[in-house]
């Protein structure tokens, strides 16, 4: 093994989706020969009976020639998931904060007015 060979292979690019309790990485990475290919994690937060914590992962590694059968299965998947049973978001409920006495104006008293000067 050469020296300072780290055994990782690079990342080239990230992104993290939060949803729900789940925590999904789409993680773009090169061998050492320079080809790209795709990691999916997907990351839980899992509580041991002690009230500690640990994270449970499983991954897939995805590869450049596997990429179109995959996107087309995936597809596929979601569609007729999305036929059968689509997904209607739960209603967004409006927050009722009692207006604040101080402000005549109307607007929203959520934030409050700050001289920088005073920050001095």
């Amino acid at each position: 093994m050469e020296e300072g060979y780290n055994d990782k292979k690079e990342e080239i690019f990230s992104k993290a989706v939060r949803a729900g309790k789940r925590t999904y990485f789409f993680d773009v990475k090169a061998t050492k020969g320079n080809d790209y290919f795709l990691t999916i994690t997907e990351s839980k937060k899992r509580f041991n009976d002690d009230g500690t914590f640990r994270y449970e992962k499983h991954k897939i590694f995805l590869y450049k020639e596997d990429f179109d059968k995959f996107n087309e299965g995936l597809k596929e998947v979601l569609d007729f998931v999305q036929n059968e049973q689509p997904y209607t978001p739960p209603p967004v409920q409006e927050q009722s904060t009692p207006p604040d006495s101080a402000n005549t104006s109307g607007e929203s008293a959520s934030f409050t007015d700050v001289d920088f000067e005073d920050l001095k």
